[in-house]
Parts: C-alpha cells; sequence; structure tokens
C-alpha cells in the first residue's frame, strides 16, 4: 500500500527528500494512518524537508528486527534508491536494533518520529533554558542507541581491526553521555528554583495558561488578548520558551502563559525535560484549552492534550474550551434523505456547537482568532472566569468591580 505525494518544485532547492512510513496494526484504521502520516509530513517540513512518497503496511503489531516486513522494506529500498531519496522516517519510535537493520537494510539515513521532533525541538529552542532542557533529551534518546551508531562509524572507517577497540569507545562514550545527563539536570534543577522565584514575585495576580495541541492558534490568541507580539507560525512547535504577559480586561488585571504545544506520541524524555517550562501550567489557576476546531482528527488532539495534562498534573484545573479557526471549518453535505447518523465528516458547525456545548462541565467558546469571530463573547468569558476565582480567593477585595 503507497500512496505518491505531490511534489514541491517550488520550494524543493537543495532540500532532503523524505519517504514516510506508517504501520496499520489491529487497533487502528486506516484513515487515522493516512492522518498521523500527514501530521509527520507536516513535522518533516517544519524541518525542513520534502515528502515524496509514504508507505503504509498493515501487520497485527511491528516487525521486532525491521518494524515493517521484509516484502514491504525491499519496496521502499527500491524506491530510495531510484528516487535518490536522503532521509526515511518512520512514524514510531525504532528500537536501536531496528534502526541499524533498517539503515543497513536501504543505505540511507533513518530517524524515527521521536528523532524528528528532538530535531525540530533543537531548531527552534532559542533560549539557554530551551536549549538545555533539548539537550538532555537528545542525550537521553542517544544513550540506548550507541551502538548502531558506532556500527555505522565502523563502516565507514572500514571496520576491521576497530571491533575491540570499538567497544571500548562505546563505553566510554555510555559515560560521557550519562556525566553529561547528570550535569544538564544539575543545571536545569539550578534554573528551575530561579523561575520558581520569578513566579512567585509575580505577586497576587490569577495566572491563566493557554494550552493545546501544537499549531492551533495559542500565539495568535495570546497576542490578541496581551497585545504583544509572540511569535506565530503556521508551523509546528513555533513556540518553545514559556511567555509571560500582564492582560488586563475592563479594570481586571491578570497573567497569561503561551506554552509548548503538544502533540500525539510526544517523546517522554521531552515531557520530562520539559516539565519545568511545564510548571506555568501546572501552577495555572485557569487553563484555555485552544482546539483547532477545522483539523479532521480535532477530538483525538484534544484527549492528547488531556492525556499530557494528567502526566503533568493539571488535568482537574478550571478550564475553558476554546474551539479556534471556525473561519476555516468544512463539512461534507449530506443529501435530504440519508438517513445515515452524523459523523465527524459531515456534522454541520451549527451540530457540532450544540452537541460540545451540552457535553461537559467545562465552559466551551467557538471564535476565530485570525478573523477575531465571537471575540468579544470570549473577552468576556474570560473575564467572568477570571473574576470568580479572584472573589474566591480574595473576598474582600472587591474594589476592582
Amino acid at each position: 500500500m503507497q500512496q505518491q505525494m505531490p511534489p514541491n518544485n517550488s520550494t524543493a532547492g537543495n532540500k532532503e527528500k523524505v519517504v514516510l512510513v506508517g504501520l496499520v496494526t489491529d487497533r487502528e484504521e486506516e484513515y487515522r494512518i493516512e492522518e498521523y502520516l500527514d501530521e509527520l509530513a507536516f513535522l518533516v517540513e517544519t524541518a525542513g524537508g520534502i515528502p515524496v512518497k509514504r508507505f503504509i503496511q498493515r501487520l497485527s503489531q511491528p516487525d521486532r528486527k525491521t518494524f515493517v516486513g521484509s516484502g514491504k522494506l525491499s519496496e521502499i529500498r527500491e524506491f530510495v534508491k531510484a528516487a535518490e531519496v536522503d532521509i526515511v522516517v518512520f512514524d514510531d519510535e525504532l528500537s536501536g536494533s531496528q534502526l541499524k537493520n533498517i539503515e543497513k537494510i536501504l543505505s540511507c539515513r533513518i530517524l524515527d518520529r521521536n528523532n524528528l521532533i528532538l530535531d525540530i525541538f533543537a531548531n527552534r529552542a532559542r533560549t539557554s533554558y530551551a536549549k538545555t532542557q533539548v539537550e538532555l533529551a537528545q542525550y537521553e534518546y542517544l544513550l540506548p542507541r550507541l551502538t548502531r551508531m558506532w556500527t555505522h562509524l565502523e563502516r565507514q572507517r572500514g571496520g576491521i581491526g576497530l571491533r575491540g577497540p570499538g567497544e571500548t569507545e562505546i563505553e566510554t562514550d555510555r559515560r560521557i553521555i550519562r556525566d553529561k545527563i547528570a550535569l544538564l539536570k544539575k543545571k536545569l534543577s539550578q534554573i528551575d528554583k530561579q523561575m520558581s522565584t520569578q513566579r512567585k514575585n509575580r505577586g497576587a495576580l490569577i495566572r491563566v495558561a493557554l494550552v493545546g495541541y501544537t499549531n492551533v492558534g495559542k500565539s495568535t490568541i495570546m497576542n490578541q488578548l496581551s497585545k504583544s507580539e509572540v511569535f506565530a507560525e503556521n508551523k509546528l512547535f513555533a513556540t518553545l520558551d514559556t511567555t509571560v504577559r500582564k492582560v488586563v480586561l475592563d479594570n481586571l488585571p491578570f497573567l497569561l502563559s503561551d506554552t509548548v504545544g503538544f502533540i500525539r506520541k510526544l517523546p517522554h524524555n521531552l515531557v520530562e525535560s520539559f516539565k519545568s517550562t511545564l510548571d506555568e501550567v501546572r501552577e495555572a489557576d485557569l487553563l484555555i484549552h485552544v482546539v483547532d476546531i477545522s483539523h479532521p482528527g480535532f477530538e483525538e488532539q484534544i484527549n492528547v492534550v488531556k492525556e499530557t495534562l494528567s502526566e503533568i498534573d493539571a488535568a482537574d484545573k478550571p478550564t475553558i474550551i476554546v474551539f479556534n479557526k471556525m473561519d476555516a471549518y468544512t463539512w461534507e453535505e449530506k443529501e435530504e434523505d440519508d438517513l445515515t447518523p452524523p459523523t465527524e465528516k459531515n456534522i454541520t458547525l451549527d451540530e457540532l456547537k450544540k452537541s460540545w456545548m451540552a457535553s461537559g462541565n467545562d465552559p466551551v467558546i467557538f471564535i476565530s482568532a485570525t478573523k477575531k469571530q465571537n471575540w468579544d463573547a470570549l473577552k468576556k468569558l474570560l473575564y467572568e472566569k477570571v473574576k470568580e476565582i479572584h472573589i474566591t480567593r480574595y473576598p474582600y477585595n472587591d474594589f476592582l468591580y
């Protein structure tokens, strides 16, 4: 099963050509894998590559040696050789032995989803703090895969006579990397203490944090509410460093923070190293969960965000669900005599609003941040929620109202 992807000649230049590989297991529907590979293609483009083709295979479980079957791998190898592909990216985490075996067969660079995300984070990190967090995650990813890297080096240098010293070099490198990881953790711990002190020094203002899947429009909402210029771009992980701004709605001030976006299968070591950055979420009084209503898989994205919030002990906080990009929402209109139940592809926006607004305890609002649709309603809702928290916490400080 394979699908040719359209060429992107206008941006090709010297960018690396990339093949995408996904696996359909017994627990997953094929259309979901297409959506996952769409996201993987977006990750590749964010990293600066050009997706040229995708391969999908149905297996009950990944092959322990090569992830996909030998026949599919041969098919990929033929295309890689004919099209002079630079990189093959797999939409799952690969073990060190799988990376080694696949690279030997395909004779090109192999990345898994985690490695690709780490590469994007490394490229996007701007501050010393973000760079340190990414570096820690990279070393933790690298440590169990050193054998594969040394095999690659031995092949380049001939291999003969290097097997003994190579093993010694591996152990030396492991020790160096473990020491480096310990130093980075110590450095992050010191910075965490400084940042914790900064948060305490912000006074008694209510804290509100924007959370959501990556590329849902959090930074755009941040810019509109705070009248600031937080970097916003139609790429994944445009924001890595937490940005905090003071916002005043009518006469009510509060602190608003924009944090790194979440994503499906976010590497665990990235979550761990960025937990300090996510303290802004953990210590927030109110969360604004931003959702891209125009994305076909927005419900799964909501679940990914909820799972990540649970991981950082922030799942039970008061939350406003903001469905953004309502101007871009599309659906397939059903025929009048079509009696089939509505699906996520043919439900209208009005039907979607009614179902979500009646579905839970969290307040729900639909907006377009770029078009400022329903913007006043969002500000009014946010004002009321911040005011509720403020009155509860400071019952005698009612001069603001």
